[in-house]
């Protein structure tokens, strides 16, 4: 199945999911953050308006002679064009706007150590909540979608989010009530240079939105290749001996230079673009500024503006606004200008931001969104005792002994059938995308104890019937039974659990070698693993081991052989002790000493229970019961292999070597 592209562009309702989740949990922790947010605004709002203030206090002290900074005067003053009309001095001004600076640091501090707590906590449950998601996929997802975009959700995409919650959620918020208070203050002083911060705020968001959207789209396109180049550097690590054993080092580097500058392309276009934004903005408000200087020295030699303001310059006797008013109203809106447009700067990158963490958000967000799989089965695996009878009880302790417990919904009973591993597959078709057929019309036989090989060149059908008896996969059409009961009614971990299998590619976690031994049932004891170990033939190598069965592996066990490798694959196997057993090419890549060990390992394991043997050494298939030959998802011959070279058809020029599997 050709692999799914995980989604590169944020679905609508992504900022609106990732709040409403934010807010649930931690709600007082985000309005404490919010409240900090609006007194480091206040205080710096204040700060502009406290030096107009002082700048008018300043100005009448020195027309009236009075020393503006005596702790004792109380100097009338006209402030913000004549709209405050003060009686203090600069002193007690300069000491309150250090009080308020000091609260806006404070509440700087207060917003940013709750933003970076509450940021943690709520990537390590999201991160937690993704990954057991993840758990509950069906296999097909994995199939479908590349190891490397999977991961870079865990670390590329979850970053996003947390640049998101801790930073840009505080500074969007900032800076919006910053430009909103900034434009209510301006209109307060002055319509003529509140409608030219207007003009120049649409300039600004036009910048934004065209010069911006280019920057955003090619965020995105770098996020999701980012994806790519982990997961090509994931493969060149996980194959990096076949890639010197066939010295494909040349074109290994030209192949990661190749994603790579298409990373650094969409890389270098973003910036470009958004470093451009930024500074063009920059530019528009340094015109804004000195825009409103020429509007504030018209405001004070021309009459008809100064009488189009909004406040006015109050009629002061002789119709002239006071100098201190004019003054204090000149040196507040020109810092206003100033704070207003660094902030709106802010704000156009923060908007990119907001799509780069909102595509990383909605990644993540279609993981947790893909359906879990699909269990609908109420038939059990339980404990049981069967008496000389033949009857079955269920039973709480463990007994060696299972049973299928059926509940009947029809009439309410209760019946057990005892866990024999008897197989069947009546007449199965099966495709994987509903296009291709990959099996058709495929009868399989297994009674318990027998041993059924599958022989068949690649991509016959051989590891699909296994995936079907696992319920990897659901068939399109026909019957899986086991034990007469069909398997979409069974419980699929009891059904799993019910199955051992070996693979040919062996997968080994990073702990003991007891610990990897003991994941095939995690409450064996350790003299089952032990007893495990011996009938795999793997007791002897491990006590070799330097710390024996407590020897860490890691890097998936490449401190050991190929063989070595196996042989735990298979005393994981037998410590599961499961009635049905499923051996998938289990020696295909060890040598011929080491297979022997690994099949006398096997041949234990077999002993009695209901072995599917998948394998292209024809030697390790001949003493089956039943050996099927599939070709392109039929089964065309099927009999014991002496019957079969008898025939002297497809198993015969197969074992004599007249065809070859490949």
């Amino acid at each position: 199945m050709p692999p799914v592209k995980i989604r590169g562009r944020a679905k609508k309702g992504t900022i609106k999911r990732l709040l409403k989740q934010l807010f649930k949990r931690y709600p007082g922790r985000l309005i404490f953050s919010g409240i900090c947010v609006v007194f480091n605004v206040i205080g710096n709002l204040c700060s502009s308006i406290f030096v107009g203030l002082v700048t008018g206090i300043v100005t009448r002290a020195i027309e009236t002679g009075v020393d503006p900074f005596d702790i004792s005067a109380r100097i009338e003053a006209d402030a913000m064009g004549g709209t405050f009309h003060l009686a203090t001095n600069a002193t007690v001004l300069l000491i309150i706007m250090g009080a308020i600076y000091v609260l806006g640091i404070l509440a700087t501090w207060g917003w940013n150590r709750t933003m970076a707590i509450t940021t943690h906590e709520f990537l390590n449950d999201f991160r937690k909540a993704m990954f057991n998601h993840m758990e509950d996929l069906p296999v097909k997802y994995f199939d479908t979608h590349k190891k490397g975009d999977i991961m870079s959700l865990y670390t590329n995409d979850i970053d996003t989010i947390r640049q998101f919650i801790s930073q840009t959620i505080p500074e969007f918020l900032r800076t919006t009530l910053s430009v909103l208070f900034c434009l209510a203050l301006l209109l307060v002083n002055s319509i003529w240079i509140t409608l030219i911060v207007v003009l120049c705020t649409i300039a600004m968001s036009l910048n934004t939105k065209v010069i911006g959207g280019i920057s955003a789209k090619y965020f995105i396109k770098a996020q999701r290749q980012v994806g790519v180049v982990e997961g090509n550097i994931q493969e060149s690590i996980n194959g990096l001996k076949v890639i010197k054993v066939f010295t494909h080092e040349e074109e290994s580097i030209e192949q990661f230079e190749k994603i790579n500058e298409e990373l650094r392309q969409y890389q270098t276009e973003a910036n470009m673009k958004g470093n451009i934004t930024m500074p063009i903005n920059g530019n528009i408000g340094n015109f804004m500024y000195v825009l409103a200087a020429v509007v504030c020295c018209l405001l004070l030699v021309l009459p008809d503006f100064k009488n189009l303001t909004i406040t006015g310059f109050k009629e002061m006797g002789n119709s002239e606004a006071s100098l201190d008013a004019f003054l204090s109203m000149v040196t507040t809106s020109l810092m206003m200008c100033r704070m207003f447009t660094n902030n709106v700067a802010q704000l156009s990158q923060h908007v990119t931001f907001i799509v780069m963490s909102m595509a990383g958000a909605s990644r993540c967000f279609d993981i947790m969104d893909e359906q879990a799989e699909a269990d609908d089965g109420y038939v059990a695996l339980v404990n049981c005792n069967i008496d000389e009878k033949g009857n079955i009880t269920e039973s709480e302790t463990k007994t060696g002994k299972y049973a299928w417990k059926h509940p009947h919904k029809a009439d309410g009973t209760v019946t057990y059938t005892e866990l024999k591993g008897d197989i069947i597959l009546d007449k199965v078709d099966f495709s994987y995308d509903g296009k291709k057929i990959v099996l058709n019309d495929v009868s399989v036989y297994a009674h318990p104890g027998q041993q059924v090989a599958l022989v068949g060149a690649t991509g016959a059908g051989k590891t699909t019937i296994t995936n079907l008896i696992n319920r990897f996969y659901d068939i399109k059409d026909g019957k899986v039974r086991y034990d007469g009961i069909n398997i979409n009614k069974i419980k699929k971990a009891d059904l799993r659990r019910s199955l051992g299998i070996v693979l040919q590619d062996t997968n080994l976690f990073t702990g003991t070698v007891m610990e990897n031994i003991r994941y095939g049932k995690l409450d064996a004891t350790d003299e089952e693993v032990y007893e495990a170990a011996k009938i795999a033939n793997a007791y002897d190598f491990i006590t070799r081991l330097p710390e024996g069965f407590n020897t860490m592996l890691t890097g998936d066990g490449a401190n050991l052989s190929q063989g070595q490798r196996q042989l735990l694959s298979i005393a994981r196997a037998a410590v599961a002790d499961a009635p049905v057993m499923i051996l998938d090419e289990a020696t295909s890549s060890i040598d011929t000493r080491t297979e022997k060990l690994v099949q006398e390992g096997m041949d234990k394991i077999m002993h009695g229970r209901t072995v599917f043997v998948i394998a292209h050494r024809l030697s390790t298939v001949q003493n089956s019961d039943v050996i099927l030959v599939l070709d392109k998802g039929n089964v065309i011959e099927k009999g014991n292999h002496n019957s079969l070279i008898e025939q002297k058809g497809t198993y015969y020029q197969l074992y004599t070597g007249a065809f070859e599997l490949e």
